[in-house]
C-alpha cells in the first residue's frame, strides 16, 4: 500500500493522543482521510492503533512497543489480523545529539535522523514547540521518507514518502511515533 504524500494532524482528545491522517494531493492540497489513529497516555508499553474510520470501530493496523518503558524499544507495525509490516527503533546512542531511528519494511531499511543538528540540540534545552525535520535514507543513500513539523497550535506534520517500496502504513506509524515519542 503506497501513498507518496500526507498530513498527520493531532487531534484533541482527553484521554489520549490522537491523529488524524489525510491525503496530500500533488497540488498540496488536502485530499481524503486516510485514517484515525490513538495512542492511550500514560501507558506502561507503547501501543497505537490505527483505524478507518472517525467513530474507531475498524482497526487496519498498528505498532506496539517490544518492551515496557525502555528508551530504546522497539516497535513492530502489524496489519488488523497482527502480521507483521514493519518496525522502528530509536538509536538511543546516536540520539544523544540528534535523535535518529533505524527503519524497517517489506525490502526496505533505513535511517532516519533529524535534519539539523541546531535545531535538535535546541530543542533539548528549550522547552518550546520547534519545527522536527526527519529524512530517512537507504543504506545506498536513497531518499525513503520525510517527515516535516510545523509550527501550528496542534502538532502538523507533512509526510512525503518518494520511495513506492514503503508501504504507507509503515510510513504512518513512523510519523505518529515520531511525535508520540518525541515528548516523552
Amino acid at each position: 500500500m503506497y501513498l507518496p504524500a500526507f498530513v498527520l494532524k493531532q487531534r484533541f482528545a482527553a484521554t489520549a493522543h490522537r491523529y488524524e491522517l489525510v491525503e496530500l494531493r500533488p497540488d498540496g492540497s488536502e485530499g481524503r482521510s486516510m485514517g484515525i489513529a490513538q495512542q492511550k497516555r500514560l501507558a506502561l508499553r507503547e501501543h497505537v492503533t490505527f483505524y478507518s474510520d472517525q467513530a474507531r470501530t475498524q482497526p487496519v493496523f498498528s505498532f506496539t512497543a517490544r518492551q515496557r518503558l525502555d528508551l530504546g524499544a522497539g516497535y513492530d507495525v502489524q496489519d488488523a489480523s497482527g502480521r507483521p509490516l514493519g518496525y522502528f527503533k530509536k538509536d538511543f546512542g546516536a540520539s544523544l545529539l540528534r535523535t535518529t531511528y533505524q527503519l524497517e519494511g517489506a525490502g526496505v531499511r533505513g535511517t532516519g535522523t533529524e535534519r539539523s543538528q541546531a535545531l535538535a540540540l535546541l530543542r533539548r534545552v528549550l522547552p518550546l514547540p520547534l519545527p522536527i525535520h526527519f529524512d530517512f535514507t537507504s543504506a545506498e543513500g536513497t531518499p525513503l521518507l520525510h517527515v516535516d513539523r510545523t509550527l501550528t497550535l496542534r502538532d502538523r506534520y507533512v509526510v512525503r514518502v518518494p520511495d513506492d517500496r514503503l508501504d504507507f502504513r509503515v510510513a504512518a506509524a513512523m510519523a505518529v511515533g515520531l511525535d508520540a515519542l518525541l515528548q516523552r
